[in-house]
């Protein structure tokens, strides 16, 4: 594990703090040889009983939605986002994530505001079904405002070599399968920011906006061990329009009917507000649609029924076929 206090040395004594953490870690099932609060992790694989391990590794962060955080006054959620950003990621190649650090960097070190943050990773952790085994904290006065922080994580997977997906298989004929999305996830909020008054994004708006990305790993993860998924694609950043085309192999592309899931009201609220064209929407938001599955049309209604026995609604939102790009019916 990694110390939690880089640049203001006198924390490091705050043992009622660490201990605070080192309690979060656990309830992550953090089983490293090393004690929490050291200078570095051990992970054992063996544990894992994967025969042919292909290490799978992500790093990402939450963006501007963390002003909403300040806005509002709300910090346990934001941890989630963290970590649904990386481990979402992992499993678009059939990853199991395992484990996951954090780096939280601020102006001013806010006991309070720093446990809640860190008690959402630990839940997104949970959620996840891996081990938060460490992180950083650093305190930068002069640099960042005081009421003022930024987030970044980082996730560690292991898939077997011969269940890697990588999007190889995917052909013309195959359906996309789109799972729901809790909202606007952890992209966007730039424009969204512009678009509302603080004091909108200070109240109920802002907790609209706040609710936390949804963590696909487990519902995911059970699925790919009874169908066969052929691709899969993380809606975030550049929406359908820069995500799909990543994972679809050269001279196909995929057709996308919008009408065939319900998108929330706060997304045409927003497309209004900004008079922006449902190609920009699409490109910026996921719309309602936070992963997209590639797989057999036959095998679409057992899918579906897997994924609702978790909670997850999912459409049959549209198919590959030849061609290039991504159009929106």
């Amino acid at each position: 594990m990694l110390e939690f206090y880089a640049g203001v040395p006198h924390l490091k004594s705050d043992r009622a703090f660490n201990g605070a953490l080192a309690r979060l870690a656990r309830r992550t099932q953090n089983r490293s040889p090393l004690p929490f609060g050291g200078f570095s992790a051990l992970f054992d694989l063996k544990r894992l009983k994967v025969r042919d391990p292909l290490l799978v590794a992500t790093t990402d962060g939450v963006g501007t939605k963390l002003d909403l955080a300040r806005l509002t006054g709300t910090h346990n959620t934001i941890g989630i986002d963290l970590v649904a950003m990386s481990v979402n990621d992992l499993i678009t190649c059939g990853a199991r994530p395992i484990f996951f650090l954090d780096y939280f960097a601020a102006g001013a070190f806010d006991r309070k505001r720093t446990l809640e943050v860190i008690r959402g990773i630990a839940k997104g952790c949970v959620e996840a079904g891996c081990s938060l085994v460490g992180g950083e904290t650093a305190i930068m006065p002069g640099f960042y405002a005081d009421s003022t922080y930024d987030l970044a994580g980082f996730a560690v997977g292991v898939v077997e070599r011969s269940r890697a997906i990588s999007g190889d298989r995917i052909q013309a004929g195959d359906s996309l399968l789109g799972l729901e999305s809790s909202g606007f996830h952890s992209n966007g909020f730039s424009l969204v920011r512009k678009l509302f008054t603080e004091k909108e994004l200070s109240g109920q708006t802002g907790r609209r906006f706040l609710k936390p990305t949804q963590i696909y790993v487990k519902p995911v993860l059970n699925l790919i061990s009874k169908v066969r998924i052929n691709g899969i694609a993380h809606i975030t950043g550049g929406g359908f329009y820069d995500n799909l085309p990543r994972i679809v192999p050269k001279g196909l592309s995929v057709e996308i009917d919008r009408g065939t899931w319900p998108v929330d009201p706060l997304f045409r609220e927003v497309a209004k507000r900004a008079r922006s064209t449902e190609r920009e929407m699409y490109h910026t938001f996921n719309m309602g649609i936070g992963m997209v599955l590639v797989l057999s049309k036959r095998v679409v209604r057992r899918a579906q029924h897997i994924l609702k026995r978790f909670g997850i609604s999912s459409w049959e939102i549209g198919a590959v076929v030849k061609g290039h790009g991504v159009t929106l019916k």
